[in-house]
């Protein structure tokens, strides 16, 4: 282990209790003397940065995030790196806190941070026996606290009390509940700053959208409202008749896909209309599987999912590989997407899960990765100038003949 500041063992004041028995201890920070005790699925993600970005990532709601990365809080943590309005995760499990973070852009340190969203952190855990762990069970129910009236034998047995992520509707903890509009860009960060843009406008379904999704849309020129996730199929197919709407999208979100029924009955409206008629879709990593799911496939499980953001993904219709940043812990299975039609476009190098499709003559398209790069590489940002495209033909075949 680590020394700890003074070059003393550090004092062990938190522990993580997982299904098996497991009982892992360390020292909490954070939002510490809270009485805090707290139960959720404990998920790993590999990534090296954007450690803010992925404790604000709505599609973490109900996990603990376990970060294999030896170092996390190097850089503290600012208010322009975040995905959403708060840190969605229900808790941190990190090998080594900085006692001093540096970057010009933070704020407050990572400690600090948490505290103030009232998270619990854990360091001085051996993240990478962790990791294997979850690895050789799959991910598993557990409960993170700093409390000491509690057993060990007693947060073993609330762990396993723990409801399983199967079956599980969290979407309705994180989308919008109203319409709301959507006007930030890239700013600085903007991939094409001189771009003559032209305006689409965008209705995005609100499963749980990660900011930088809607930032790349923006930046693209489209006008983007959110609502919510249960707006109707007769709702989407008036505004797109009456021209108010040029492309749906479907976001990111966090849960079993397979339980957000009423989205996936309003997709399956949408997508059935004759190809004319259907209006430009596209959907990111939740947004993929339930567009699978109104079309008919069935999703699944992963053992452990997949997160962190070099995931190779190989597009099938290209030839070209992508490294992208991935969140996800269900999947769409291959062989039921092609019995209804849907043609798969991408498929992960790693383990030949599909990551994206497409309807076959329809302006319908998907992926089950990260494409707005945050964090994570900007391979497949070209996916949201397709979306830009789709619209565009679309609008020239619906313009009045003269």
């Amino acid at each position: 282990m680590p020394s700890s500041p003074a070059n003393t063992a550090p004092t062990l004041t938190g522990r993580l209790a997982l299904a098996d028995g497991t009982i892992l201890r360390g020292r909490a920070f954070g939002a510490v003397n809270r009485n805090l005790a707290t139960r959720a699925e404990v998920v790993f993600n590999t990534a090296m940065s954007g450690y803010q970005e992925s404790l604000t990532d709505p599609s973490y709601t109900g996990q603990i995030l376990v970060q294999t990365f030896p170092l996390i809080g190097n850089t503290g943590a600012n208010p322009e790196d975040v995905e959403s309005k708060k840190i969605q995760v229900s808790g941190l499990i990190i090998r080594e806190l900085p006692r001093l973070h540096s970057n010009y852009r933070a704020t407050e340190s990572l400690d600090a941070y948490l505290a103030r969203h009232g998270v619990l952190g854990l360091e001085w855990v051996d993240t990478r026996a962790l990791t294997k762990r979850l690895r050789t069970a799959g991910s598993t129910p557990g409960i993170l606290t700093d409390r000491a009236d509690l057993t060990d034998a007693q947060l073993v047995d609330m762990a396993r009390s723990a409801p399983s992520m199967a079956g599980q509707n969290l979407v309705p903890l994180v989308g919008c509940s109203s319409n709301a509009s959507w006007s930030e860009t890239l700013g600085d960060w903007s991939l094409k700053p001189n771009a003559t843009r032209p305006k689409f406008k965008v209705l995005a379904l609100d499963c749980g959208a990660k900011s930088n999704i809607l930032r790349n849309l923006a930046d693209r020129g489209c006008e983007v409202t959110l609502v919510p996730h249960d707006i109707s199929a007769a709702e989407i197919r008036r505004l797109y008749a009456t021209g108010q709407v040029d492309g749906l999208f479907i976001s990111n979100g966090p849960g079993d896909p397979a339980a957000v029924e009423k989205t996936i009955a309003t997709l399956r409206e949408v997508v059935s209309q004759p190809a004319d008629q259907t209006i430009p879709t596209f959907g990111i990593c939740l947004g993929h599987q339930l567009l699978a799911l109104a079309c008919g496939a069935k999703t699944y499980k992963l053992k452990f999912g997949h997160r962190g953001i070099n995931q190779p993904v190989l597009n099938t219709e290209s030839g070209r590989v992508e490294i992208t940043s991935q969140n996800h812990g269900f999947a769409v299975d291959t062989a039921s997407l092609a019995k209804v039609g849907g043609v798969a476009t991408h498929r992960h190098l790693n383990d030949d899960t599909l990551a994206g499709f497409r309807l076959e003559n329809k302006p319908v398209f998907c992926v089950q990765y990260h494409p707005e790069a945050s964090p994570g590489p900007h391979d497949a940002s070209y996916l949201f100038d397709d979306f830009v495209t789709a619209m565009s033909d679309r609008r020239r075949s619906r313009a009045p003949q003269r």
